[in-house]
């Protein structure tokens, strides 16, 4: 699997990011995935057009887990910002990954959001990386900027 033509991004991103000042969250996927950490400042320190590339990294779910992504971050990590990313043990059966029901957190926002959350069809139907995403912004208590646009976005919101 190649990368992406463009950098993957969401419509709700394409501003937040402010052109990739913040981590998209493609790269934030691909980053859970392969169980590495990086700093904001970190991904700061790169240059526009790496940031760029790791965007472009695929996020199926079901594909062949790209191989050079953590190759690529490591690579450019050490020769913009001599710096390692962190490693960790990423989490076996995330919630996101279910489409039984809708994590506690997505319906959380969602009240804070004064929407209905997503119905468990509703959940299942989305993307697996839609999910994530989702639950991504989900996973801490306050309201998360990003949630109602992305609901909107995935045709979440009712």
């Amino acid at each position: 699997m190649g990368l992406n033509e463009a950098p993957l991004l969401f419509n709700f991103e394409v501003e937040s990011s402010e052109n990739f000042t913040y981590i998209p969250m493609s790269v934030r996927f691909n980053l859970d995935r392969f169980g590495l950490r990086i700093t904001l400042a970190q991904w700061q320190l790169l240059p526009l057009e790496d940031r760029k590339l790791l965007a472009r990294f695929p996020v199926e779910e079901d594909a062949e887990i790209e191989p050079n992504f953590d190759h690529a971050l490591f690579e450019m990590l050490r020769t913009h910002a001599n710096v390692e990313p962190e490693w960790f043990t990423p989490e076996e059966s995330p919630a996101w990954r279910r489409i039984d029901s809708v994590p506690e957190g997505v319906a959380q926002q969602a009240g804070l959001a004064g929407l209905a959350a997503p119905s468990v069809a509703q959940w299942a139907a989305l993307a697996p990386f839609k999910r994530y995403v989702l639950a991504k912004l989900s996973r801490k208590p306050e309201a998360n900027h990003d949630f109602v646009p992305a609901m909107k976005e995935f045709g979440a919101a009712g």
